[in-house]
């Protein structure tokens, strides 16, 4: 399941760095902390992996 945009793109790529231990999930808020919690790590890999060149930078622009 691709990105719909940017931002999603990038919380993705926040929620799995914490999921892999790099990076404190207390630190999360927002889109990555609700990603971090509810998405196991293939499905944050396969967002935070998608083309953004296309993408707006949130979602409705």
């Amino acid at each position: 399941m691709p990105a719909k945009s940017k931002s999603q793109q990038q919380a993705a790529g926040i929620a799995l760095a914490a999921k892999r231990g790099k990076k404190k999930s207390g630190e999360l808020k927002g889109a990555s902390r609700s990603m971090y919690e509810s998405m196991d790590e293939k499905e944050l890999r396969e967002l935070a992996e998608t083309r953004t060149q296309d993408k707006p930078d949130h979602v409705g622009d």
